[in-house]
């Protein structure tokens, strides 16, 4: 049986993420991204010269499954092995300091954490280096990990096993975890490295993408049916409970025993497909942690990783993003935002060598001084995000009379406007965090105010921003029009 759309209130699904609770168990990684600018060629050797602008890292390989399940809500035990080096420091502050993840990350003395660092400059990759170790773990550390690892395992609903082959997911390890979770009553979710598939046997779901299937299989994948019979084998041969193939722009195929589901692709732009993967497994363990039928999970991730591929870098998928892909808005409301979907946009545009520009106010009543305002701030960048207040904010800073629109009306009336690349709702009185979110590359104020005044123009320019003053349009003003309305 071959099926494209399975049925179920998919809205109603992800909202359940937040009752997930997912247990990763794999390698972790730092990724470390630097960007900067190419202007020159290096008179040393051929080679171009890179001026650093800044630097981000992030946790990576099955860290960055555990950042996925946070940002879908989901609550997440992770169990792994850091070398006593700074970059396990950082990865180990960097997951600590996460909301809803209780870490287990044990420190091998002499070991070298994996860090990836990726070159940047103007969008373009420049080159990436890594430093590693692959050695499987000491008995001893091994068994403490299995043991810390099936604790976790039964205060959680889902396990992943996130195999990068750094040598924490040994066949033996592998083998104990998956054997522990059968008697536990937990599934078992693997993202799966190299060819001998062997050392999964037993797992629930097992996700390769379809140069993996290939090479574990030794046949081809190069139609529905093909994929079909390989995951078949793969089916027989080790006892999974299903096997689903992400297929890249193809979407992805779910194989059961007698049940097959195809999922045709989602990515509308696809920019970065680094840590897609991750995204995938991520989704798929949350929802089944939140008891949603494995072909409907299936399909949210399919959702979650058409939607990752068109952000920066190892990005995540949040629930809001989801519900935004089931249920499309259209026209002028595509530019209304979250505050962190916009934080990712903007990061795409400056990746893109574009200035990023940022305003806020509570553009009630929208009148010509708002205008010719918003126009002068995009004539100053090369994209502008217009952050408004929500009407409960308003209502504290303006009086109980107000706002004389709701925030989704005054949302609406924003978005129509050519000047305006987005737009973003935020609750508190002013719009600092916001502002920490976005990073913009411009602050802009209207000329009433002065750069002392301006909420966020210390942060912006802590970072290389500027604070720019617009003029503005004399005789508009909401307390005016208002007033007039009222006789």
């Amino acid at each position: 049986m071959s099926k494209t759309e399975p049925a179920g209130d998919l809205g109603a699904y992800v909202k359940r993420f937040s009752r997930a609770s997912v247990l990763v168990v794999g390698d972790a990684m730092l990724d470390r991204y630097v960007y900067g600018e190419v202007t020159r060629v290096s008179p040393e050797a051929p080679v171009p010269i890179l001026t650093v602008t800044r630097e981000v890292a992030m946790p990576g390989g099955a860290g960055n499954v555990v950042r996925n399940l946070i940002a879908l809500d989901a609550s997440a035990a992770f169990v792994s092995v850091v070398g006593d080096d700074t970059a396990g420091s950082d990865l180990t502050g960097l997951i600590g300091g996460q909301e809803r993840v209780e870490p287990w990350l044990l420190v091998q003395g002499g070991r070298t954490t994996t860090l990836k660092t990726r070159y940047i400059a103007q969008g373009q990759h420049l080159i990436r280096a890594d430093r590693e170790e692959t050695m499987a773990l000491p008995a001893r550390l091994a068994e403490r990990l299995v043991r810390i690892a099936l604790d976790a395992m039964a205060a959680t609903t889902v396990t992943i096993l996130s195999d990068y082959r750094k040598g924490v997911l040994s066949p033996e390890v592998a083998g104990q975890l998956i054997a522990g979770a059968k008697k536990l009553g937990r599934k078992v979710i693997v993202d799966p490295k190299g060819r001998d598939y062997a050392l999964y046997r037993g797992a629930d779901v097992i996700t390769p993408n379809r140069r993996e299937l290939a090479e574990a299989t030794g046949m081809p994948v190069d139609s529905d049916a093909a994929i079909v019979a390989a995951a078949r084998m793969l089916l027989d041969a080790h006892d999974f409970g299903a096997v689903l193939v992400t297929r890249s722009e193809d979407g992805m195929s779910l194989i059961m025993p007698g049940e097959v589901h195809h999922f045709p692709g989602e990515a509308k732009e696809v920019f970065d497909v680094s840590g897609a993967g991750d995204t995938v497994v991520a989704t798929l363990a949350a929802a089944l942690a939140a008891s949603v039928p494995l072909p409907e999970a299936a399909r949210l991730a399919n959702i979650a990783g058409g939607i990752v591929v068109g952000k920066v870098g190892t990005a995540v998928t949040h629930p809001a993003d989801i519900l935004a892909a089931i249920t499309p808005a259209t026209g002028a409301l595509t530019k209304v935002v979250t505050a962190a979907a916009a934080a990712e946009a903007a990061e795409r545009w400056r990746t893109r060598g574009y200035k990023v520009g940022f305003t806020n106010g509570c553009f009630d009543l929208l009148h010509p001084g708002h205008v010719h305002l918003l126009e002068q701030c995009r004539a100053m960048c090369d994209r502008l995000i217009v952050g408004i207040n929500s009407d409960a904010s308003v209502k504290r800073l303006k009086g109980p009379t107000r706002p004389a629109q709701g925030e989704a009306a005054r949302a609406a009336v924003l978005a129509s406007l050519a000047s305006v690349d987005l737009v973003c709702l935020f609750e508190e009185d002013t719009p600092i965090e916001v502002i920490k979110l976005i990073k913009p590359d411009l602050l802009i104020k209207g000329s009433d105010y002065t750069r002392e005044t301006v909420v966020g123009a210390e942060l912006v320019e802590s970072w290389g921003g500027a604070v720019a003053l617009a003029e503005l349009l004399p005789g508009h003003s909401t307390t005016a029009t208002l007033a007039r309305l009222r006789g």
